[in-house]
Order: C-alpha cells, then structure tokens, then sequence
C-alpha cells in the first residue's frame, strides 16, 4: 500500500470512528467533488464495514455556477422537499472540501447568491437543530487539491502535507492525539463558562462583549476536521466598539480584505473594507440577524501556522479569535437567526483578553496560570 493510499485510509478511519461514530444501519451521507473520490472511496468501506448505510453525493463548481447565475428567481427561492427530507432523516453527514475552482461564483450577481442563501436557510436550520439535539452527527473536512493549494500559495506538496499534518495523520495514532487535543480544549472551555465579560484589545481592536448564561463548546475534531477551537455566542445586543479583522474576509469565493466593523448595542453600525466593501454591506443586509454576531471563538489549533484562505483551517489557526456574522449555534445558547453564517479571523498574537477584567489571554495564547 503507497503512503497517499495509507493516508487516505487512516483520513476514512478518524472521520467515521471518531468524528461521526457510525453505528449499524445509519444512514451516513458523504458530499464531495469528483477530485475527493479516493477519499470518498475509502469512507464507502470503513461505512459498510460498519454496518452503516452510505449516501453519495457529488457536487460541481461549473453546474453550482451555472444554477446560481440563470437560475429563475423562483427556482433560487424553490427548497427541495427531498432536500428538507434527507437532512431531516439522515444520522450522519461528512461533507468533504475539495474544490477544482476557488472562486467559482466571483462573477454572480451577489443578490442572486443572497437569494438562495436566504431559501436555504430551511435546510440549514433543520441541521442545526437537529446538531442541537444530538440527532444527527456531522463533520466538514478537507481533502488537497491543486486549486486550494494554488489559492492558499503553497505548492502541490506542500498543500498535502499542511493538510495532513494540520489533521494529525501523520501522526501513528491520529484518534489518540486529537482526544489529547481535545483534553487541552476541555481546560479552556471550564473557564470561560465561567465569565460574564470579555475584553479584546489590540492596537487596532477594543471589543466589548458579555457571555453570561451562555455556553462554551469545544471543537476538538467532531464537526469540523481540523478541529482547533472553543466558541461560543455573545449576548446578542451586549456587543459595543470596533474590531479590525488581519485576514481577508472570504464567502463563496469572494474576497474581502481589511474588513473593519463598529458596533453599537451589538448591531453593526460601520462596516469598511479596503476590498469588495460593498458585497460586505450587501451581505451584512442579507436579513436582520446579519447584522449582528452569533459566534466568538478562539483558534488553538498550534499545528496551522499560515493563512490559506480556506476557513476551515483558517479559523482554528493557534494564537487567532474569530467572529461569525450571522446564525449562532444553538447549543451554545445563542438566539440570533439568519441564513448566514460568515467566520472572520483576526491574528492576536500582539494582543490581550481580558475576562471579568483580568488578563486571560496574551500573545496568542491562554495564561497557563488561569487554566
């Protein structure tokens, strides 16, 4: 057996034994483009070993593009019953990153793209929902390709081994050192559900924001691999100051750079950007939860080192915060609503937290005396 093949086998094994947990006649769909099928291939079996029942479906950038740009309004604005039906019924979903193009809708009207995002919102929220009660286990994750790796300015090596390294398979017991990873995140989140206010400051950030009753979660792997964070959702209308956010703000393939955002009893009051400012406030006005934040996190993940432009690494690079415009996940107790949910990262490894009005956090990391 080659090294990818032996990758890409112990890739199958971490997602279905440990982050979805297959049990015997569970129906586990499995999303991916046609680039991810050597991975798709091996989750096929590790699923029917198991006893599970596999669901395949396979995405296209050209045919997403094609629909988004002359779809019919009615038909950007139709949800699937068999759609509504499947996410309401399946007990497992991996959905697998790994795009052939990076910014396959950079040329569609950005309305056309609110439009569905707005329709979709059925579906997603039925996801959610279900997250919330713990019918159904999910998990989003990353296979290489040539276009995340050209995105993100690496080589086609390189790209493989920043994945697989950010996932631990290189590692002889992948499992056992993301429960190690999930141990650290444990000591963490057991102090800040114990916070009311935290405090962001840096040169450019001065973020106020309460937490009170509300719920911390870690994502040590389980929903999103790589896992690397704790979040949660500030009280919705607690938020006040501004935030500069270091990396480019990215939905759908669009780019926006130098985003900055001024609140005002947690509702959005200014949002500038050096780079696409108006798909930002276009997005922003999207519905009225959109407006405001439904997720705060801090990224701990020390093995993601660089920006690559792809979130789901992104937002858990070690020694980085994150807010979300939009949806809250409602088990951490968050009510705001919306059909988005946009992660934007700000680099704090020259800066502090305070929580309660004591130092917490600097430079990137948590005090080890405080945890």
């Amino acid at each position: 057996m080659s090294q990818l093949s032996s990758i890409e086998e112990k890739f199958a094994l971490l997602l279905v034994d440990y982050c979805i947990g297959v049990k015997r006649l569970s129906e586990i769909q499995v999303s991916g483009t046609i680039n991810a099928m050597p991975l798709i291939n091996e989750l096929f079996k590790k699923i029917v070993d198991r006893g599970g029942y596999p669901r395949i479906v396979i995405t296209n950038e050209e045919l997403s593009e094609y629909f988004y740009r002359y779809a019919s309004k009615e038909l950007l604005e139709y949800v699937s019953p068999i759609d509504k039906y499947v996410m309401e019924n399946i007990n497992g979903l991996i959905r697998i990153l790994a795009p052939s193009h990076s910014k396959h809708l950079i040329g569609v009207d950005p309305e056309r793209i609110k439009i569905a995002t707005l329709a979709g919102k059925v579906i997603s929220d039925i996801m959610l929902k279900r997250d919330a009660m713990g019918t159904l286990k999910w998990t989003i994750t990353v296979y290489p390709t040539n276009a995340m790796a050209q995105e993100a300015g690496f080589s086609p090596i390189e790209w493989k081994n920043f994945v697989y390294s950010a996932l631990k398979l290189y590692s002889s017991d992948p499992i056992e050192e993301w429960k190690k990873q999930a141990l650290m995140q444990e000591k963490i989140t057991k102090l800040l559900n114990k916070v009311d206010e935290l405090l962001v400051l840096s040169d450019d950030t001065e973020l106020f924001m309460k937490f009170a009753g509300r719920t911390w979660i870690s994502d040590d792997g389980k929903n999103n691999m790589p896992g690397g964070e704790v979040f949660s959702a500030p009280i919705e209308d607690s938020i006040e100051g501004y935030i500069t956010f270091t990396y480019p703000a990215i939905w759908k393939g669009v780019e926006v750079e130098n985003v900055k955002l001024k609140f005002k009893s947690g509702t959005i009051i200014e949002a500038n950007a050096s780079k696409g400012e108006d798909f930002l406030k276009k997005m922003i006005s999207t519905d009225e939860g959109s407006k405001r934040v439904g997720e705060f996190a801090f990224g701990l993940n020390y093995d993601i080192t660089r920006f690559t432009k792809e979130i789901l690494f992104d937002e858990k690079i070690g020694g980085t915060i994150h807010m979300a415009l939009g949806a809250a996940y409602l088990q951490t107790g968050g009510k705001n609503t919306s059909s988005i949910h946009w992660d934007i990262v700000k680099d704090m490894r020259k800066g502090i937290i305070k929580a309660d009005k004591e130092k917490i956090y600097e430079n990137g990391r948590f005090i080890e005396s405080v945890i």
